[in-house]
């Protein structure tokens, strides 16, 4: 079962409404009963069509549902994934107010930044670390525009899989990086250990959500380009942050990278 193109139409409006003036709105699997994982991607596809019509540039991909906790709570078996705008990439060190978000939450990641273009279908963790010119550590802001985070897939995908905005540290060459399964990340909110977690936690490699990610755009005739970043999923559970907080990740091997909220 599917919905109808103009109620598509209509919950891309009501979500792009939802980002632009920070106030939740239902679970559009609630308003639009049938709405289907293709109606969701086609929803998230409408609204960053409208994005970058009002000037804002693709600068990337984030991949999100790479633990097999967050996979169970929502009852699928892949992750899913979302669209990276310029305007959502924020330096170290960056101060975020959150009356322009709804309920944020942060998560440590590794970010990659692609040398050559990745199109599947068939890319491998090793045709990713390949392609790879560095490795970040990075928080991403995760950010519901569904109230109370009372999600389905359905609703976080076209929701832009949840994303807030990306915060980046130091680029650190892939022939310098450690070996990404290996490595380890701790989420500290206001000095306190929020939770902590591996890279082999993240589909195994990070370097194979990515691959996931590009095999995953395949189907849309999408390929990740030079240039590109891609966040390619948490290492722990998301924590909450409110105005106030200052929150940071460190990865062994990459580095720390803290962001701050107003």
């Amino acid at each position: 079962m599917s919905v109808a193109s103009d109620h598509l139409t209509r919950a891309a409006e009501l979500l792009f409404d939802a980002h632009r003036l920070a106030i939740p709105i239902s679970p559009l699997t609630q308003t639009y009963p049938g709405l289907t994982v293709g109606d969701a991607y086609a929803i998230q596809r409408l609204n960053l069509a409208r994005h970058l019509q009002r000037g804002a540039v693709l600068c990337g991909h984030k991949i999100g549902l790479t633990s097999a906790p967050m996979q169970q709570l929502l009852g699928v078996d892949e992750p899913d994934f979302g669209y990276v705008l310029d305007d959502m990439v924020l330096a170290d060190g960056a101060t975020v107010p959150v009356g322009t978000l709804c309920a944020p939450r942060v998560e440590p990641e590794v970010a990659f930044r692609i040398r050559v273009p990745l199109r599947g279908p068939g890319v491998s963790a090793a045709d990713v670390m390949a392609a790879t010119e560095a490795v970040a550590a990075a928080l991403e802001i995760v950010d519901s525009r569904i109230a109370d985070w009372r999600i389905t897939l359905a609703d976080t995908i076209a929701d832009n899989a949840s994303s807030g905005a990306v915060v980046l540290g130091e680029w650190v060459p892939i022939a310098e990086a450690p070996r990404l399964p290996d490595t380890t990340a701790t989420l500290t909110v206001n000095d306190s250990t929020m939770d902590s977690g591996e890279g082999a936690a993240v589909m195994g490699d990070p370097a194979a959500a990515v691959a996931w990610l590009a095999n995953a755009l395949a189907a849309y005739d999408i390929a990740i380009d030079a240039g590109q970043i891609v966040m390619s999923g948490s290492y722990t559970t998301a924590a909450f942050v409110v105005g106030g907080d200052r929150a940071s990740a460190h990865l062994s091997g990459l580095g720390t990278v803290t962001v701050a909220f107003e």
